[in-house]
């Protein structure tokens, strides 16, 4: 599966709202799997997409034919937009699925590994990270997605920001210090998103 990460920063939000519904029209192309989004929680005019498709090949079929004019809706509303994307490798939790209807926040973090600490960076994720995510109440589901350059996106879907908020407080210091967090990753960069059902196609 392809994970597609869409950060940007809106300038007409309206009209960005409005745009964002026209994406219901990936609904029936070949190989596309779920799309969702929501605002920061960090910094209000920063929204999020998450868009999954099944192979690189159907998504590269979608964005040679329909993107553009799916797209066209939300000309002007935005700035700075990022675009990324990530091969899953491994679920968080199980059985990873593209549904957003029984989570309100999703928690993504962006890791850009240093290069000989790639494998033991992954390798934590499944042995430390994992199980303390799968083990928090409220946490319903995440994937593990992976890009060139030593690159990782960690998505995670939470009932809700209290919950996640419990979480993070509670443990996540211990765990990065069990994980050799420190030692494996170069930048990280990370957000709290507070899904919008409207966007969900």
């Amino acid at each position: 599966m392809l994970v597609k990460w869409i950060r940007c920063t809106v300038v007409d939000r309206r009209g960005f709202v409005q745009g964002q519904r026209k994406w219901a029209g990936q609904l029936g192309e070949p190989g596309f799997r779920g799309q969702s989004g929501g605002w920061s929680r960090l910094r209000p005019d920063v929204a999020h997409v998450f868009a999954f498709w099944e192979s690189r090949a159907f998504y590269d079929s979608f964005m040679a034919r329909s993107h553009d004019r799916l797209a066209a809706a939300q000309l002007g509303t935005y700035k700075n937009t990022q675009v990324k994307l990530f091969d899953y490798r491994f679920d968080v939790k199980t059985g990873f699925e593209p549904r957003f209807t029984d989570a309100d926040v999703v928690r993504v973090a962006h890791c850009k590994v240093r290069e000989d600490r790639v494998e033991h960076f992954a390798l934590m994720q499944e042995k430390v990270w994992n199980p303390a995510m799968a083990g928090s109440p409220g946490m319903v589901r995440g994937l593990f997605g992976e890009a060139a350059g030593n690159e990782f996106l960690i998505l995670s879907m939470w009932r809700s920001a209290a919950e996640h908020g419990k979480y993070r407080v509670e443990r996540v210091e211990r765990l990065a210090l069990r994980a050799q967090t420190d030692a494996d990753v170069q930048a990280l960069t990370g957000d709290v998103v507070e899904l919008e059902p409207g966007w969900t196609v």
